[in-house]
């Protein structure tokens, strides 16, 4: 049985059908996301690597019942890659094979024009869909369902294929040499995802609405955390989380993102953690930084610091709720 195809009905629904598939999304994102669907447009998401960007998609796929296409951009990435590509080998092999029945077809021709009509009626059998490998972008267009169109990553790619992306997203319709113009069965909802590693154009600005997700407030990621890792102790969830939202002021290489906050949870718990001593954290900070300078600035930091995190000071608690920075 198909599963049902739904839509979201206001921004209370985006939030809790979001929710229901373990996407905690905020007024902000939630607001944007309904307004996508009901627009018709694409939906831009910059923000830092690990925040939740591709888990929107995700979520947004899982909670109307569509299916999740998506293209990973990376730098290079063509039309042959992203759109489609017509496979002549194959094409060629079905001509050889069919020569004899072509010969049997054409032999009692009378003339030139009656076998060219008699070949031209056989056309469909060497110019049809089964020649034609689709790439992501081309099977959202064509797919006989709804589905979510996640184009990942739009900035590692180039500027000339963010051309051609937008040119696509425009008309949603392709033109195949072969084909002819192939319109989309179903429109997608598309979602683009960038890291901010290059600036985007402002055409394809325009054409999208437009959301940041940056890290979440404490009580935001704890929920978070609740949610993905609900065997973890309250006070530990709490203690890690306030822990990170602390290690996000300092001046790191690579601070650590939502879903290394959702490993070291995971961590702890198979550890079997239920404080965070000097020793659970000297042996785990590397769940959380991925830079030999970030963990050596860290650990100096936690020597130095008031109060021990693990223990709950007093000092350490004045220090999260000031959000404080360590420099």
């Amino acid at each position: 049985m198909s599963q049902m195809i739904r839509t979201f009905r206001s921004i209370d629904d985006t939030r809790q059908a979001l929710c229901d598939h373990q996407y905690i999304a905020s007024d902000e994102i939630a607001t944007t996301t309904y307004l996508s669907q009901q627009l018709g447009k694409p939906l831009l998401t910059e923000g830092p690597a690990g925040v939740g960007k591709t888990e929107l998609a995700k979520a947004i796929a899982a909670s109307t019942g569509r299916e999740l296409i998506r293209l990973q951009c990376y730098e290079g990435l063509d039309e042959t890659k992203a759109l489609y590509e017509w496979e002549y080998a194959k094409q060629l092999l079905y001509t050889q094979l069919l020569r004899d029945k072509l010969q049997q077809t054409l032999s009692d021709a009378q003339n030139l024009t009656e076998a060219a009509d008699r070949l031209a009626q056989e056309e469909d059998v060497f110019f049809s869909m089964r020649f034609l490998l689709q790439r992501p972008l081309l099977r959202a267009i064509l797919s006989e369902k709804p589905t979510v169109l996640l184009v990942d990553e739009i900035d590692r790619a180039d500027a000339e294929f963010e051309a051609f992306l937008l040119e696509v997203l425009s008309d949603f319709q392709v033109s195949v040499p072969e084909l002819g113009t192939l319109v989309a069965v179903h429109r997608p909802l598309v979602l683009l995802t960038s890291n901010n590693t290059r600036e985007l154009s402002e055409a394809l600005k325009r054409r999208c609405l437009y959301l940041f997700i940056g890290y979440p407030s404490v009580e935001q990621e704890l929920d978070v955390v609740r949610l993905k890792v609900p065997e973890l102790s309250p006070k530990l969830a709490r203690q890690a989380v306030e822990l990170v939202q602390r290690l996000r002021d300092m001046e790191l290489r690579k601070s650590p993102s939502i879903s290394e906050t959702l490993d070291w949870a995971h961590s702890l718990v198979a550890l079997n953690a239920d404080s965070l001593d000097k020793k659970t954290l000297d042996n785990t900070l590397s769940v959380l930084l991925k830079h030999e300078t970030d963990l050596r600035k860290v650990k100096r930091q936690l020597e130095r610091g008031s109060g021990n995190p693990g223990e709950g000071g007093d000092d350490w608690d004045q220090d999260v709720r000031r959000r404080a920075r360590w420099n």
